[in-house]
């Protein structure tokens, strides 16, 4: 059974959870955006396969439409908002030296997580 997460933002399933790198299926609701955050032990590039995503990477935000990929380099602040009224639903694809969810260092959070 995959792995399967509601969190205050959306949702998001764990399609593949190998050694090497992590596959997630991530929903981001209307109005919902992802803490600023880094991580020590991993980068990602996500894949937008639904609806419209601003990505913040570093200083840089921009819009992110179907087929576009952002690539989140190793200790690059990044997030993701829906500033739309339908969904955004991307494929992050980890891959680095580790995977929990304890690899997540919050720098702005909308929802007071640590």
């Amino acid at each position: 059974m995959l792995e399967h997460d509601v969190r205050p933002w959306g949702e998001y399933w764990v399609l593949e959870d190998a050694e090497t790198h992590k596959v997630k299926r991530i929903l981001v609701n209307p109005g919902g955006r992802l803490s600023l955050q880094y991580h020590h032990r991993r980068a990602e590039v996500w894949t937008i396969v639904s609806g419209i995503g601003t990505i913040t990477i570093n200083n840089e935000i921009k819009d992110y439409s179907v087929g576009n990929v952002a690539q989140i380099p190793l200790g690059a602040h990044h997030r993701i908002e829906n500033k739309t009224n339908e969904p955004v639903i991307f494929i992050e694809v980890q891959y680095g030296t580790y995977f929990g969810e304890d690899d997540i260092v919050r720098v702005e959070d909308d929802y007071n997580r640590e």
